[in-house]
């Protein structure tokens, strides 16, 4: 028993050599060439968007009010009863055109009655002029009668004064607003009769913190969007910078002003509003959804270049409408991966799929 056990042991080596010979040829016997690598990565599928250099405003934005180009609420100088109203609520006037009119049977009295004063006083003054021409009064009658006759136009005067207040006028061409008064209604001097609004031309009112104040100027184009008239944007240009800054709310008031044709746009109304400060060219900008961002505030992006994805840290600027400014990191003509960049690593092998098609970025 001694004898035989190292002998089997050397029997069983040997067999297991021989058996490990036998399974690496039949290997190669029916592969021809080794089994590939378990460790080769396949191309990941991704999606990219070729970076742009485009035209770029800067620009900034605040909430305005829109305010009428003239507005103004028609009063009574004097109290008196309502003879007649002439306009429609809500109906465009002209400028001069009599919209309330108070009964003036009075002032018309007191007008015909300076009138008569003031022909009596006429002939007065030519009868002692004639009288002083032939040396039969003085000419402190002569002048006295001057006197009378002056005194007798400025009475015309002052009664076609008092006659023109009972006639209440539109000051400018605009569109009447809702009377608050009927004819007959007697109204006292100071009354609210109705408003006028001139809404051909309109103003926007709007603030911007003071750290704009050496970047606004008038002339400037805004853009302004209302929610009354939803997908719809309006031009406006910057007629007056405020000189005071708001010593409240550290902010600078701005007044725009805008064509409102067909009058869709109506003051009181609240806009957003887009300043455009200046214009750069060659902006380059890339979509938001190729941005990757990493610990220590830091932003990156992956560059597909001869089919392999590098990491490339980016500096960036101003945002619009799904589109980043990239300041530093790349340039116009670069491919950037938008779609797929949570399964990619520096350096990895990528497959460029057509739009839609990507594996998803999560």
């Amino acid at each position: 028993m001694p004898i035989r056990r190292p002998f089997v042991i050397v029997v069983s080596l040997i067999g297991l050599a021989l058996l490990a010979g036998y399974a690496w040829h039949a290997s190669r016997d029916a592969g021809g060439v080794p089994q590939p690598d378990s460790d080769v990565v396949a191309p990941v599928a991704v999606e990219t968007h070729a970076v742009r250099a485009l035209a770029l405003a800067d620009d900034v934005s605040a909430v305005g009010s829109l305010v009428s180009n003239e507005s103004v609420v028609l009063r009574p100088e004097v109290a008196g009863r309502i003879a007649a109203i002439g306009f429609r609520d809500g109906r465009a006037v002209r400028r001069g055109e009599v919209l309330v009119e108070l009964d003036a049977a009075v002032q018309r009295a007191e007008l015909q009655q300076a009138r008569a004063d003031l022909t009596l006083a006429g002939s007065n003054f030519d009868r002692t002029r004639d009288l002083f021409a032939r040396k039969f009064v003085s000419q402190s009658s002569l002048d006295s009668a001057r006197a009378q006759l002056e005194v007798a136009r400025a009475g015309v005067a002052l009664a076609q004064a008092r006659l023109a207040r009972m006639q209440i006028r539109a000051p400018f061409d605009g569109v009447v607003g809702i009377r608050s008064v009927s004819p007959g209604d007697f109204v006292k001097d100071g009354d609210a009769l109705v408003n006028v609004e001139d809404i051909a031309t309109l103003k926007v009112d709007f603030r911007l913190p003071e750290q704009y104040l050496d970047r606004v100027r008038a002339g400037q184009t805004l853009s302004l969007v209302s929610d009354a008239l939803p997908g719809e944007r309006f031009a406006a240009t910057v007629d007056a910078v405020d000189p005071l800054v708001d010593a409240q709310g550290r902010a600078l008031r701005l007044r725009a002003r805008l064509e409102n044709p067909g009058m869709r746009l109506r003051p009181g109304g609240f806009v957003r509003v887009r300043l455009i400060l200046a214009e750069r060219g060659d902006v380059v900008m890339v979509p938001e959804a190729a941005l990757v961002p990493a610990p220590g505030n830091v932003q990156f992006v992956y560059r597909v270049e001869e089919g392999k994805a590098q990491r490339v840290v980016v500096g960036t600027g101003v945002r619009r409408e799904a589109m980043v400014e990239i300041v530093d990191g790349l340039q116009a003509g670069d491919q950037v991966v938008t779609a797929g960049q949570l399964k990619l690593r520096d350096g990895a092998p990528v497959q460029v799929i057509a739009g839609g098609s990507a594996a998803p970025a999560d």
